[in-house]
């Protein structure tokens, strides 16, 4: 998230205009505040099993601002078909893995079970199947002998913090051509 705020400067086609988290601890809130971003916690867990009545209390803030792009990053909740209609075609994810392999959770452990050489993240358009919209981007790391899944989870953050602010800028200046990074 941090990557993508600080993208935003200068001639960027896009502005952040809200950072909103399910988790009030999350210390993404106050990093955010400290540069100038408004943010909203709308805490998940009182909502029990009733995800759209959390989904409805989150869209509250969300509508408040006024975004024209949504753009998750450690955002660890399945949103509901009908929340992600809402913003059809405007709302991205990053997932570190490369899509479609790996959709979901675990994605270095499973790389690592497998075997790849490579793994990586993708940045792809949110649609109702989990982790399965159209790729915008996508980067690669090596996988290394003797990597642990930190090891790999760390040279794939590295790469994710390159890749989504580049393939927003792309986004939100209407081009939708997958950014590739090697």
């Amino acid at each position: 998230m941090l990557a993508l705020v600080a993208s935003m400067t200068g001639d960027h086609p896009a502005r952040p205009v809200l950072v909103a988290s399910n988790d009030p601890q999350a210390t993404g809130l106050a990093k955010a505040a400290s540069l100038g971003v408004p943010t909203k916690a709308v805490d998940h867990r009182p909502f029990g099993r009733d995800r759209e009545a959390f989904e409805a209390e989150l869209l509250r803030h969300i509508e408040a601002a006024e975004p024209d792009i949504l753009c998750l990053a450690g955002f660890m909740r399945i949103l509901t078909p009908g929340f992600v209609r809402r913003f059809e075609g405007r709302m991205l994810n990053i997932h570190p893995s490369l899509l479609p392999k790996y959709p979901g959770l675990h994605t270095h452990a499973r790389a690592l079970s497998a075997g790849d050489a490579e793994a990586g993240c993708t940045v792809h358009e949110v649609t109702a199947e989990l982790d399965a919209g159209p790729i915008l981007g996508q980067a690669r790391v090596p996988v290394l002998p003797g990597d642990s899944e930190a090891d790999l989870a760390a040279r794939v953050l590295t790469m994710e913090h390159q890749l989504y602010p580049a393939v927003l800028r792309r986004y939100a200046a209407g081009d939708r051509t997958p950014v590739m990074l090697p």
